[in-house]
């Protein structure tokens, strides 16, 4: 009489010894008469049953032929119980649950990137997920600080979990964005465009220069800053034929956007890409950082104009729009410049500056 293959689903994971003894028990073979009609060892099929040795396809096709249960059931239930006990391990590693407590998860959520986690093990894996790494070793070599901050200086404050994360947002964010492959000079021709736009609306002009830059092969993002990323932007390479200038609009004034993106972009156009460039808000006296800084500062205002209008010992609002009218940019840049030189007070023609501010706030 031949035998139907049985089909066995289980909504739970079990060993397939467990499946395997049950089957023994009601067709009434011992451990031994099974073990020969396989052609293995009584050893061998005594430690599957306890769970001990792992179900082979060879052996699933040995247990199809014996007791009629298709194999791929056998390998299923072996599966299911493996991956089970992998879970169930990484669950109860206080390391991997230390480590997944110091991500800003609430704010990951809050945002649409992840679902809430429904335990310390749910939340270990949709960080992984996020990340798309298979082992916190794998973010560390992916993601660690010596990684991620290429260059900073003793005031650094950003934490390397909170960077990280910012990090990986703007991945998902640069990774979205269709953009040609990288020319260099056309970036460059794109850049010296874009001073003239910083007297549109902010939102329509940062489209229009996000345009501008994937044109040339520069993913633009701005991504919100999260709590202790104590930074203004940063600039990498999502690829060798694609970059990404990131910036959080950590001041939440237009001069400061500004400058931020053309010091990124001197870092795109001018450094390794190799480096990631992380930029802190307390600033950094480092070579490469003040040549971007001056490369920005110049790309904004050229050097000779700023000493011909600095020349004067006062600044009046008038002066102040005249001047940006005739550089073809945004007052507010002026305003900031005369500030960070310390030619005005801090708190003087703030007005003259445009104010963001992010339409859902964490």
């Amino acid at each position: 009489m031949k035998k139907t293959l049985n089909q066995y689903n289980p909504d739970y994971a079990i060993p397939p010894g467990w499946v395997l003894k049950e089957h023994l028990e009601v067709e009434g073979l011992s451990h031994a008469e099974f073990a020969r009609k396989c052609g293995r060892s009584p050893k061998m099929i005594s430690e599957i049953i306890a769970a001990n040795a792992p179900v082979e396809p060879e052996t699933a096709l040995q247990f199809e032929r014996v007791l009629g249960v298709d194999a791929r059931i056998w390998l299923g239930i072996e599966k299911n119980y493996r991956l089970r006990r992998a879970r169930a391990t990484e669950a109860n590693d206080n390391t991997a649950i230390t480590w997944a407590e110091t991500f800003p998860v609430s704010i990951l959520v809050k945002r649409g990137y992840i679902q809430k986690p429904e335990s310390s093990a749910d939340k270990i894996s949709k960080l992984l997920k996020f990340f798309e790494v298979g082992s916190i070793d794998a973010w560390e070599a992916g993601y660690g600080l010596k990684n991620v901050i290429y260059r900073h200086s003793p005031k650094f404050k950003s934490d390397k979990v909170a960077l990280a994360t910012w990090i990986r947002l703007g991945q998902i964010e640069a990774a979205s964005q269709d953009c040609s492959r990288y020319n260099k000079t056309r970036f460059s021709h794109a850049v010296r465009d874009i001073p003239r736009l910083t007297n549109q609306p902010i939102i329509e002009a940062f489209q229009r220069v996000e345009k501008l830059c994937n044109e040339a092969g520069v993913a633009l993002t701005i991504v919100q800053p999260l709590s202790k990323t104590a930074l203004c932007g940063a600039a990498w390479w999502l690829s060798p034929q694609k970059a990404v200038i990131q910036l959080t609009a950590r001041h939440k004034t237009d001069d400061h956007l500004w400058f931020t993106f053309f010091h990124e972009a001197a870092h795109i156009l001018r450094h390794s890409k190799k480096s990631v460039f992380v930029d802190n808000a307390q600033g950094n006296d480092s070579k490469l950082e003040k040549e971007a800084n001056e490369w920005a500062a110049d790309m904004l205002i050229p050097q000779r104009a700023w000493k011909e209008f600095t020349d004067v010992s006062c600044f009046s609002e008038a002066d102040i729009r005249e001047f940006a009218e005739q550089q073809g940019i945004a007052p507010g840049i002026v305003v900031g410049r005369l500030q960070h030189h310390k030619l005005i007070p801090w708190n003087r023609f703030n007005r003259l500056k445009v104010r963001l501010k992010w339409k859902n706030p964490d």
